[in-house]
């Protein structure tokens, strides 16, 4: 299955002809396009530096849905091409959901390690450490609006283990699993990642609508 979309650079595959696809990633966080891309090798994924998009785009909201919309619409109306965004975080029961929407500034500062240590001292002497990543992803195709959630449960350490991934990861198992995100292998943590879930429930979305 191939991910199709315009760009007036055609393969053919047998009987049938294809267009490579172009996508625009509304994001400047490395980490996030990094573990993207190696989920979504078979297309053209664009950065916003690849579009000249330079603007910081404003997250004032306090839901993902909302977030990741608003990035989504600010690319869109910049350049045109279908877009898409994610807003993500980890949430954490205990702390009422905390840091959540807040999480890549939730100490205050978009220093990763600031943030996860932060988080640690809240969570200092606590014996109920559940946590959840979640993901949503706003894709804007050809002018409609579409979302797609992702979520994995799992607990938090008390100290960080592994050199991988980037925010929380060090700090984050997955549930059925006794190593952290940044210790788990790139495939393995793409496969049942929260922002991995919503990745492919829009890549299905998209293949739906090309091919169907």
């Amino acid at each position: 299955m191939y991910l199709l979309v315009n760009t007036g650079v055609s393969l053919r595959c047998g009987n049938c002809r294809f267009l490579t696809m172009e996508l625009v990633i509304a994001s400047n966080n490395k980490g996030k396009i990094r573990e993207i891309r190696e989920m979504l090798q078979q297309v053209q994924l664009l950065s916003l530096q690849d579009i000249g998009f330079t603007e910081d785009t404003p997250e004032p909201w306090h839901t993902f849905e909302e977030n990741a919309y608003a990035k989504a619409k600010a690319v869109y109306d910049f350049c045109g091409k279908s877009v898409f965004a994610d807003d993500s975080g980890i949430c954490v029961p205990h702390l009422g959901g905390a840091p959540g929407v807040d999480s890549a500034h939730y100490s205050g500062s978009r220093d990763d390690e600031a943030n996860l240590q932060h988080l640690l001292r809240n969570m200092n002497g606590v014996a109920d450490r559940a946590a959840y990543y979640k993901a949503v992803i706003c894709l804007i195709w050809s002018g409609e609006v579409h979302y797609f959630e992702g979520t994995c449960e799992g607990t938090l350490l008390e100290h960080k283990r592994g050199t991988g991934g980037f925010g929380y990861d060090p700090v984050f198992v997955p549930a059925g699993y006794e190593l952290t995100f940044a210790e788990l292998s790139p495939e393995i943590k793409n496969a049942i990642s929260h922002r991995g879930k919503a990745v492919r429930k829009m890549v299905e979305f998209i293949n739906e609508r090309i091919n169907g």
